[in-house]
């Protein structure tokens, strides 16, 4: 790897406020069609990626995501673009493939100058009777459960510094 990479890939920080203009068009599909390529189990691809930034439909997924955190708030922070990582929960490994995803999507984020925060609570969305209801709206298989989100944008301000590692996180044997 070199530097850069590895840079980036230990300044990377949640971001939980974004400027309220969406990124750009390249900027977005860079990072949507990196987590493409995050490693999925034996290669199926189980994930689906969905990039939200019409304003109901944020509106919508912010509502039925606080019902399950602290109605009224906005767990997305406000940011532009909420991207949904749902995946086909008939493959064995479907959790660990969407989380790779997410992680993927979010080192991607940050290299290209944006900044992102993992959001919980979609497996509940989707396994409800609103979620499922959106599956069959879109067109996608009732099989497709919630692993995560992204709340996604230009961040408005410094990334948190990072907290001390832990003493004992390594163990070499």
């Amino acid at each position: 790897m070199s530097e850069a990479t590895i840079r980036d890939l230990q300044t990377r920080r949640a971001i939980r406020q974004f400027q309220s203009a969406a990124p750009s068009a390249e900027l977005l599909d860079l990072v949507l069609k990196t987590g493409t390529y995050a490693p999925t189990g034996q290669g199926k691809q189980a994930p689906v990626i969905i990039a939200v930034q019409d304003p109901q439909l944020r509106a919508q997924l912010t509502r039925m995501n606080a019902e399950y955190a602290k109605p009224g708030t906005d767990p997305y922070y406000g940011a532009p673009v909420i991207i949904l990582v749902l995946a086909d929960s008939t493959v064995g490994t479907w959790v660990e493939d969407g989380s790779c995803v997410l992680c993927t999507m979010m080192q991607a984020a940050h290299a290209l100058g944006l900044g992102s925060v993992w959001i919980h609570r979609e497996r509940q969305m989707f396994d409800s009777a609103e979620g499922k209801a959106l599956l069959k709206e879109w067109g996608l298989s009732e099989n497709l459960r919630g692993v995560g989100a992204l709340a996604l944008g230009q961040p408005a301000g410094e990334a948190p510094q990072p907290k001390p590692r832990k003493a004992d996180y390594i163990l070499k044997l």
